[in-house]
């Protein structure tokens, strides 16, 4: 008898940082390991990554962990994970190539990295393990299914049914969906981003209709944003400026090595003369698509730099029209305004795609019920989404008969229990953090970096020096306050001066007492002087108090 834990350690309340963990007895699969976009108020911090500590603690269970497709929510992490432990990584070839170009940006050279197919079966460690291709953003997207005595653990990643697909890696089996379904499926976990839309996301997530007036109507050079893992968008541009005479030109490397791995693979070659090689791109051509690429915000920073003109390869011009087909994702939003605004200053014509017009990618109210009615589980558990979207996921597992104790919906931390095929009433809980990523290395898993940023930005900083003699402890310079943000000195001497006396007096006292402590009495001096500079100001800043000790001669 399978005892079976399911939680999730990022994904759950939140769009992006997913990582999912199914437990079966000993062994532990994980299902993702994305990033997510910092708020706008998450000052100078890069992404945020799940907490990799249960991992970690328990590095010698875990069996593996599944990349569905190659979207920074679901994969981004991946580097900072196996900084920490040598998981071994299952995942598609185009993903594969994905991860494999991090690993050797971060100077990572021993992972363990297995190539699948999205439509197969295999073991790991005994325990059976099913992919089933699905139609994504970007191609060799795939769910995973798990199989455990009393069914599978099934996973659908992020899809859409769209049966006009022309290309394979992009296709959805729907017979290997079904026979999963058909053997038995204790519990399905979906998508919730697109929860609350109604019907099915085909069409309406194609660019092609959209867009394809702009390239009809203009003679002059067409510039386009695009998300470099949006492949499926990539190839409608690119098949357009096939269809209307016109060369297309990739402004970023990046973009155009992928490419180049897409066409390795098979799953789509740009068609022959189209394209105008950077080194031969030249400013003044027309009836050209510059495609405009990157990921993030990174792409918006682009355009920016291009907008300002301090770009050596590429200029707006007055005739040009650019269209904004990559749209904002959460945590990007003021550079995309930024971006955006710059360009209407350029006086060129700008389009910017309606997301009322073009879906994004996921699954839509009769794209989850289909998915339901294949699998037909025994538990339904909402997954990637905020709280608002879990729920208006289950409602529609509520619609389709299920009833309440058997659709689970949870945070992250939260342990879903399975014995003998029944789920325990009660939860479990782990303890998990956000972790914020500074820079490309330095973490922070306890929020006291971004607090201090906060702290900074909205009440400054006091800094207030002493220095004593090593020996005797007796002051022999300073007290020396200097304020940044907070007040301005000229026009507060008595607090400064009254700062200086509240330092030297602690350092005094600990003296007499035969209690000094170089350490103590800053952090007795930190907090006497906050307390101090509250009541006097009204604010809350950062105090630093410094005492450098040194060898004098008196």
């Amino acid at each position: 008898m399978d005892n079976i834990k399911v939680f999730a350690l990022g994904g759950l309340d939140e769009d992006g940082k997913n990582m999912y963990v199914v437990e079966i007895n000993d062994k532990i699969f994980v299902l993702e390991c994305g990033l997510k976009y910092p708020e706008t108020d998450q000052l100078g911090i890069e992404m945020i990554i799940p907490d990799f500590k249960y991992l970690i603690e328990n590095k010698n269970r875990v069996k593996g962990v599944f990349i569905s497709h190659g979207n920074d929510d679901v994969m981004a992490a991946i580097v900072n994970l196996v900084k920490e432990i040598n998981v071994p990584i299952y995942t598609a070839p185009l993903t594969a190539y994905i991860i494999e170009d991090k690993f050797k940006k971060a100077g990572i050279k021993k992972y363990n990295l297995h190539r699948i197919q999205r439509n197969s079966k295999f073991k790991i460690d005994g325990i059976e393990i099913r992919t089933f291709g699905v139609t994504e953003s970007i191609a060799d997207a795939m769910g995973v299914a798990i199989k455990t005595d009393k069914g599978f653990i099934v996973y659908s990643s992020e899809f859409i049914f769209d049966f006009d697909v022309k290309i394979e890696a992009f296709k959805c089996d729907i017979t290997n969906l079904a026979n999963i379904g058909q053997e038995g499926v204790l519990l399905l976990m979906t998508e919730s981003v697109a929860s609350t839309r109604e019907g099915h996301s085909a069409p309406k997530h194609k660019l092609t209709p959209i867009i394809e007036s702009y390239f009809e109507e203009t003679k002059d050079r067409i510039c386009i944003t695009m998300y470099n893992q949006n492949l499926f968008r990539i190839i409608e541009v690119i098949e357009l400026a096939n269809k209307y005479n016109r060369k297309i030109m990739f402004y970023d490397d990046e973009l155009r090595s992928f490419m180049k791995e897409v066409e390795k693979l098979g799953y789509y070659h740009v068609p022959a003369g189209l394209e105008i090689v950077k080194s031969k791109f030249r400013n003044e051509m027309e009836n050209v698509v510059v495609i405009i690429s990157g990921a993030g915000s990174n792409i918006f920073k682009k355009v920016q730099t291009i907008s300002t003109k301090e770009d050596p390869l590429l200029e707006f011009r007055p005739s040009d029209t650019i269209i904004i087909a990559s749209p904002s994702v959460p945590g990007t939003e003021r550079e995309a305004n930024r971006m955006e605004n710059g360009l209407y200053k350029e006086g060129a014509k700008v389009y910017a795609t309606d997301k009322k017009r073009m879906f994004s990618m996921h699954a839509a109210i009769e794209d989850l019920k289909m998915m339901i009615y294949l699998f037909k589980p025994k538990y339904y558990m909402p997954v990637k989404g905020e709280y608002r979207q879990l729920i208006s996921n289950a409602n529609i597992a509520l619609d389709m008969g299920y009833q309440a104790d058997k659709i689970i919906v949870m945070d992250n931390g939260q342990v879903a229990t399975l014995k003998n095929g029944e789920l325990e009433k009660t939860y479990g809980k782990i303890e998990v953090e956000d972790v914020l990523v500074d820079g490309k290395a330095s973490l922070d898993a306890s929020g006291m970096v971004l607090r201090d940023r906060e702290t900074l930005s909205t009440d400054g900083a006091i800094i207030v020096g002493v220095v004593i003699n090593h020996s005797t402890k007796k002051i022999i310079g300073g007290p020396d306050v200097q304020s940044r943000g907070v007040i301005y000195l000229k026009d507060a001497d008595h607090i400064v001066k009254e700062i200086g006396n509240i330092m030297e007096k602690i350092i005094t006292d600990a003296v007499k007492n035969k209690k000094y402590d170089n350490m103590g009495c800053r952090m007795e001096a930190r907090e006497v002087i906050g307390k101090y500079v509250l009541k006097q100001t009204g604010k809350h800043p950062m105090i630093l108090p410094a005492i450098v000790e040194i060898n004098s001669a008196e």
